[in-house]
């Protein structure tokens, strides 16, 4: 490419670890999402993904400039990029187009998904729409909430469908707590029970129950991947709200990752100060912004090209 950047594809994630696992170690904090995912679909496979694969963006000297991926498995399959240089975003929206994929919105690390969007919006003639808005915080110095009765405890397996309403709530919550009459649907659709029997086995999924036992909050978290581990989601009945249970249990939660050495980190949606106020107050701190943008209107390509060979599997 006339750019001096090259973009390969991978479908396979140990593929795609085996030559982007170093340079993700580098700063697991913020490559946290492509991480977590790239390491489970090695574990488990893509299964009934629509899309999926991994793209690692070089420069001019072969090395590794920026990371991709695309394996949303919910419309409209957003592709999720890492921090890169603008020439990179270039070069990969070109390599992503080329290929024929309809890209139907970004999300990942700003403000590359912003550019890629951009991109992709004046190559096939779309609008884009700015959706999602989220920050990743990294905790710091733990502060104790103050104290509630009760205890942090590991979901049973017979509580699996009690904790998938949950999560499915916590998703349509979110959506009303910010003021949007969508944009984790997507997500709560994709998420089943096999999804949380997963997290039951991996141990990453935790209820806080009251002084008479009864389950008034849940905090899941996902296994670490270089050291790191992601904590989320944070759910409490709406009920319940109001009386420290939330606090509690992610702190709890958050203290026995750090003790198994773990660097614990957690997105929160920017639309709800809320949950940003209380996290803060925990000793998170603010990282990375991050961003999800809908491609929206018809669209297409003029003269769509052919594969070329900066778009190589």
């Amino acid at each position: 490419m006339s750019s001096g950047y090259d973009v390969w594809f991978a479908d396979d994630a140990g593929e795609f670890l085996a030559r982007a696992g170093a340079h993700l170690a580098q700063d697991p904090v913020t490559g946290t999402v492509v991480t977590t995912i790239a390491h489970r679909l090695r574990a488990t496979g893509r299964g009934g993904l629509a899309h999926c694969w991994f793209a690692v963006v070089t420069g001019p000297e072969g090395a590794i400039a920026g990371i991709a991926m695309r394996t949303a498995p919910f419309a409209p399959y957003p592709v999720y990029l890492l921090s890169m240089p603008d020439g990179a975003v270039d070069a990969l929206a070109a390599a992503v187009l080329a290929r024929g994929e309809d890209v139907g919105g970004a999300t990942g690390l700003r403000p590359a998904a912003d550019r890629f969007a951009a991109v992709v919006a004046t190559a096939t003639g779309r609008g884009v729409v700015n959706g999602l808005h989220h920050r990743l915080f990294e905790l710091g110095t733990l502060v104790a909430p103050r104290p509630v009765p009760g205890r942090l405890r590991p979901v049973r397996a017979d509580e699996a469908e009690l904790a998938l309403a949950w999560v499915k709530q916590f998703f349509l919550d979110a959506d009303e707590q910010a003021g949007r009459a969508a944009g984790h649907d997507g997500e709560a659709a994709a998420f089943g029970i096999d999804d949380v029997r997963r997290k039951l086995a991996e141990e990453v999924l935790w209820f806080w129950e009251d002084a008479e036992g009864r389950v008034v909050s849940m905090v899941g978290a996902n296994p670490p991947a270089y050291g790191v581990s992601r904590v989320g989601p944070v759910f409490t009945p709406k009920e319940e709200r109001g009386r420290g249970w939330a606090g509690a249990a992610v702190a709890e939660v958050s203290r026995l990752l750090r003790a198994r050495g773990d660097r614990v980190i957690l997105f929160t949606d920017q639309a709800n100060p809320t949950s940003n106020a209380l996290y803060q107050a925990l000793g998170y701190r603010p990282v990375v912004d991050t961003v999800r943008i809908d491609l929206v209107g018809q669209g297409h390509l003029e003269g769509q090209p052919g594969p070329s060979s900066h778009a190589r599997r």
